[in-house]
């Protein structure tokens, strides 16, 4: 579990840095709000979005795409492992 739960973070990490590098954006920490950063905009949660579902086979209601559970790599890291453990 320990190996999946840092694989988790590597691929949401690798999904927000390519986002960023095309939004010309070197670098993003883990606690840095992808929104406010300019990494992640509305088109961009529905691709991230897609890319949990797909990656992580986990299911995203509308009602669960808020801010808190978006905002900053490490946001979207918790809400992916809570997913998880249902």
């Amino acid at each position: 579990m320990a190996q999946q739960v840092e694989n988790v973070k590597e691929q949401i990490r690798e999904f927000v840095q390519e986002a960023a590098q095309r939004k010309g954006v070197s670098e993003v920490t883990d606690d840095q709000s992808l929104v406010e950063s300019g990494v992640i905009d509305s088109l961009g949660i529905f691709r991230l979005v897609a890319f949990l579902e797909e990656s992580f086979r986990v299911r995203i209601g509308d009602e669960e795409i808020v801010g808190e559970n978006f905002e900053t790599i490490a946001g979207i890291e918790r809400f992916v492992l809570k997913k998880l453990s249902r």
